[in-house]
């Protein structure tokens, strides 16, 4: 029996100014079936999937839906063909309640049984949901939840879903497939843009995958792998296996202990959090967003003010601002998740964004951008960074690139220390292997790394411990070869709490911020003793 087509783009282009971001793409969606589409940065995923939800329009090509030919202009009109979006970022009013956001700008009247079709809607699909709780008292998952609703009331019946599962927990993420599963038996269409080839492979039936704007090939699911479809991605063979380095760890370099961080608005982001950080080791850090992953690393690297004790080598860097951490001597390199916010100035160029971490070394009032000019050349040809010259401000280049600048900044000042969140978030995996390879040559430095990530995949396969965080308390510090991924799912909703049990036996470390000064000392000796007998 012929499936019947839900969604047919024929040669589709979009440009901005002179440049293409899709060129004559073709792509078609069968009804019942889950599509995913792959593609390293910039190949055009998003766009293309913007003009389905009327967000962009394309210059060249025609859209059919059911069979006739479409006309999308707005969003609106995507509505009307049965097309709903899920961004990427939600699309919500933080201050309105779930049962607002959903009936927000419908053209048909609410009335008394409008909660009972939106509950009706939850229940046939599993979902848990409260109507009356505002958005900004939800969680990342909850907030998902009512723009999915808010899609399916609309009467969609082919849903484009962007990254869903970046943020989720293992859980989460597990009750969202099943959710798309319904979708399916309900002859519902799904489209889903991800970078994880783990759930392209459990999730999806067929894949079509975009390079550099341009169609390359759909396949169908059961009949590929992770290593065809990476090399359809990038166009070459790629190596994906990740490396956990083997090396002895040193002594601790960096000790926290009795951290206590406020959040911008006043309220607790961090509280009584205990953790060390060993040269030649990394500790990753599982959370969901905004258990005070960023707070955290602003104040260790002198950003925040904070309560409680830091200490490099055993000299205290509380209150230190990052010149003076500089000042003394310590050598700590910070690379934030807000890449151009926080990370780089991005209508600077790449010379003057080198400078801005050495401008201090000049002698005399004018700074020498000679230096600058050489450290900008040198890494371009070291990281391979795609950028036309050195003089290009930041903001140009594409997410991939702009993050090897950082990274690479950051790294060149011959770090001790390094503290990262989401290097790779957003990253195709070329770049964000690339990242991973840089870090890995620091641990082989004997350098302390704290990674913050939130693929649990790469954070058990990448680190070799991992603190989780919930509500910006320490759930517990494991080492990856002894846990897995529904454990850590459990501390991250705080359904699990390690640091209440006593786990020296199976964790070789039991890190709690209730432990006094004579055993905090133990408790490293213990520490340093189990490690050195496991990489013995």
């Amino acid at each position: 029996m012929e499936k019947e087509i839900a969604i047919k783009l024929v040669n589709i282009s979009k440009r901005f100014k002179n440049i293409y971001a899709n060129k004559n793409v073709n792509l078609t969606l069968y009804k019942g079936e889950v599509l995913s589409v792959l593609g390293e940065n910039g190949s055009g995923k998003t766009t293309l999937m913007n003009m389905l939800a009327g967000i962009y329009q394309p210059e060249e090509g025609e859209i059919y839906v059911n069979g006739e030919l479409a006309s999308i202009h707005s969003p609106k009109d995507s509505f009307k063909y049965g097309i709903g979006m899920v961004h990427q970022h939600f699309k919500l009013v933080d201050v309105f309640t779930a049962y607002e956001n959903i009936i927000l700008g419908l053209d048909r009247k609410t009335s008394k049984n409008t909660i009972n079709e939106i509950k009706a809607i939850a229940q046939r699909y599993g979902f848990e949901v409260d109507l009356k709780k505002k958005i900004h008292d939800m969680s990342v998952s909850e907030k998902q939840t009512v723009e999915i609703i808010k899609v399916l009331y609309k009467n969609a019946n082919v849903l484009i879903l962007d990254e869903p599962t970046a943020v989720l927990t293992p859980q989460e993420t597990n009750k969202l497939f099943n959710v798309i599963k319904k979708m399916r038996e309900d002859n519902k269409s799904i489209i889903i843009i991800t970078h994880k080839l783990n759930e392209v492979m459990e999730i999806s039936d067929r894949v079509t995958i975009l390079r550099k704007g341009e169609y390359i090939t759909t396949l169908n699911t059961n009949e590929t792998n992770e290593k065809e479809l990476t090399e359809y991605m990038v166009g070459k063979k790629i190596d994906l296996n990740l490396e956990r380095l083997r090396i002895q760890a040193t002594q601790p370099i960096l000790e926290i202990r009795d951290l206590n961080v406020l959040k911008d608005d006043g309220t607790v982001a961090i509280e009584h959090l205990d953790f060390y950080l060993r040269g030649g080791q990394i500790l990753g850090v599982a959370g969901i967003a905004g258990c005070g992953q960023k707070e955290m690393c602003e104040a260790i690297v002198g950003l925040r003010k904070f309560k409680g004790s830091i200490t490099h080598f055993g000299k205290s860097i509380v209150g230190f601002s990052p010149e003076k951490i500089k000042e003394i001597g310590i050598s700590m390199s910070f690379i934030p998740e807000d890449r151009l916010g926080l990370g780089l100035a991005p209508n600077l160029s790449i010379t003057d964004n080198m400078l801005l971490k050495t401008y201090n070394d000049n002698k005399g009032i004018f700074v020498d951008r000679t230096r600058g000019r050489k450290e900008a050349e040198d890494l371009i040809k070291r990281y391979n960074v795609v950028a036309p010259s050195t003089e290009v401000p930041v903001k140009n280049l594409s997410g991939g690139n702009i993050q090897k600048i950082l990274v690479g900044r950051e790294i060149g000042t011959n770090p001790n220390v390094i503290i990262t969140a989401y290097p790779v978030r957003g990253l195709d995996i070329n770049s964000s292997y690339m990242i991973y390879d840089i870090l890995n040559e620091e641990k082989a430095k004997n350098t302390a790394i704290l990674f913050i990530g939130e693929d649990l995949d790469v954070l058990m396969t990448f680190c070799d411990k991992i603190m989780v965080l919930c509500h910006g308390k320490n759930m517990g510090i494991i080492h990856t070869k002894n846990t897995n991924k529904e454990e850590i799912g459990l501390m991250m909703t705080g359904a699990l709490d390690l640091t209440q049990v006593k786990k020296e036996e199976k964790y070789g470390i039991a890190e709690d911020s209730r432990l006094s000064e004579d055993e905090w000392k133990k408790l490293r000796e213990e520490d340093q003793k189990n490690e050195d007998r496991e990489q013995s």
